[in-house]
């Protein structure tokens, strides 16, 4: 009889915490042991996360690496800079997968300008959908997982750039984001007299710390020196994200829903919708479904591609398992659905 995996959560009363524990409770080959959090320790999970009922009585305990060590998985859903500190006091044989930004970069001096903490070295990138990527996950017990907003705007941007119809000069992207993207805690804009009703952007002019990580992806698929102006908007709604972005195109016009359609055409969580359908948030809400859709406006000569996908799932906790079932050998959809929640 095969044993179950067992799986840590560091963090698990935030809102990524929550949905990797979510997900993993549908997950046949993994079973849930210790939950922690600092600042939560000695309360149960049911106080933070009410709809996780199967693991409403577990205690939540402080996260020390000796509690994690015990575990064939630990899942790090910490703040950007904890991650390391942990991580480093863990077994090599241990699969640490990390939803923070601490292993993501390589380069030190774009962490050191975009997050002021010491730079971590960069550990195998939890985005299975780039080129050759799924072979580098498969041979890994390290994992850091992309920020929510860049695999958004890359899964938008990547048949484009490896087709070579777009350079990744001039990239133009506007992103709409769920309130959840900015975590759990206390935030005055974030209050429901706040938001509801409101649309704001933030992070303008260069400032958001996902762009480093979508130019070193724009990279890592072919482009020499991208260029990219991004602007993020909250918007009214838990979850979800929808990016658009746009770029000068470089190719033939016909060429270009081609190149989704045979990009994507055998990936399990990337669907390209049917030509004049445009991605929506309500329809990838709880699941690991990305939609994509892409057009060209002829008049302004630019690539416009279209991305939605759930900030939590996707874009963290599902593409989180998404990667641990590669490095463990597991059909890579195990414990995870392409159904949404709807209305």
């Amino acid at each position: 009889m095969r044993m179950s995996l067992s799986v840590a959560v560091a963090g698990a009363t935030g809102y990524a915490g929550g949905e990797v524990l979510r997900l993993l409770l549908g997950h046949p080959e993994v079973e849930i042991g210790a939950l922690t959090a600092n600042a939560s320790a000695g309360t149960k999970l049911g106080e933070h996360h009410p709809n996780l009922a199967p693991l409403a009585d577990k205690v939540i305990h402080p996260t020390t690496p000796e509690l994690l060590a015990g575990h064939d998985i630990v899942f790090l859903a910490l703040p950007h800079g904890a991650s390391e500190e942990i991580a480093k006091e863990l077994p090599e044989d241990t699969l640490v997968i990390d939803a923070g930004a601490d292993h993501r970069l390589t380069n030190e001096a774009d962490w050191n300008k975009f997050y002021g903490t010491p730079w971590a070295k960069p550990w195998p990138y939890g985005l299975p959908e780039l080129p050759d990527q799924r072979e580098v996950l498969a041979n890994t017990k390290r994992i850091a997982v992309p920020g929510c907003y860049v695999t958004a705007v890359t899964l938008a941007l990547l048949p484009a750039i490896d087709a070579g119809l777009i350079t990744g000069d001039d990239i133009v992207v506007v992103a709409a984001s769920g309130t959840s993207g900015a975590g759990k805690g206390l935030k005055p804009h974030l209050l429901g007299t706040e938001i509801m009703g409101s649309t704001s952007a933030y992070g303008v002019g260069g400032t958001h710390r996902h762009i480093p990580e979508m130019l070193q992806n724009f990279r890592v698929l072919g482009a020499k020196k991208p260029t990219m102006s991004f602007t993020p908007l909250l918007v009214p709604m838990p979850r979800g994200i929808l990016a658009t972005c746009t770029a000068p195109l470089a190719g033939k016009p016909e060429e270009v829903r081609l190149a989704y359609v045979s990009r994507y055409g055998t990936e399990p969580f990337v669907q390209v919708l049917p030509e004049g359908v445009w991605p929506n948030t309500s329809a990838i809400v709880g699941s690991n479904n990305v939609n994509v859709q892409v057009a060209v406006d002829e008049a302004a000569g630019r690539l416009v591609a279209v991305a939605a996908l759930d900030n939590l799932t996707k874009g963290t906790a599902g593409g989180a398992i998404q990667s641990m079932n590669i490095a463990l050998g597991l059909d890579e959809t195990t414990g995870l659905s392409t159904v949404g929640v709807a209305p």
